[in-house]
């Protein structure tokens, strides 16, 4: 018997989801990347919309710590600096052509 696509924690938004959060941050660093016609970096206030995408993203892998540590807690911090990477480089995308 298989369970329907609904069940899975990805679709409901007050379970934690480790992959909802690393799709949201991977998927909102693609969209800025786009947005921003980088390398020619024009400004642009639609970029926040995928900063906010994100930081919802890294909440939502902030969620998933456990407060033991084990293999699964450093394999959440290594997700939590890729969040943090890819936060910079979208509010780069953001604040740099507003700089030159």
């Amino acid at each position: 018997m298989t369970r329907p696509l609904s069940s899975f924690a990805v679709f409901h938004l007050r379970r934690r989801s480790l992959l909802r959060g690393n799709l949201l941050v991977l998927g909102s660093f693609a969209a800025s990347f786009r947005i921003s016609g980088f390398p020619r970096a024009r400004p642009t206030l639609l970029l926040i919309i995928p900063a906010v995408l994100a930081f919802y993203g890294t909440f939502d892998t902030i969620r998933c710590l456990q407060p033991h540590r084990n293999l699964y807690h450093a394999g959440i911090v290594l997700c939590l600096l890729m969040d943090i990477l890819a936060l910079c480089l979208i509010l780069f995308f953001l604040f740099f052509p507003y700089l030159a």
